[in-house]
């Protein structure tokens, strides 16, 4: 049964279209970059609320 399922995986993987590097790595930086901008809009909550 496992291997019957390692089989099936393996194949699906075999005919699977990856991503690029480039493109992968150009995903990765906007990820980053939109996680900075949030947190940069949130910088100054805590001296507001004092």
């Amino acid at each position: 049964m496992l291997h019957t399922a390692v089989q099936v995986a393996q194949e699906a993987t075999e005919h699977a279209e990856t991503i690029s590097p480039i493109a992968m790595g150009l995903l990765a930086f906007g990820g980053l970059v939109a996680a900075l901008l949030v947190t940069y809009a949130f910088r100054n909550v805590s001296n507001r609320h004092h």
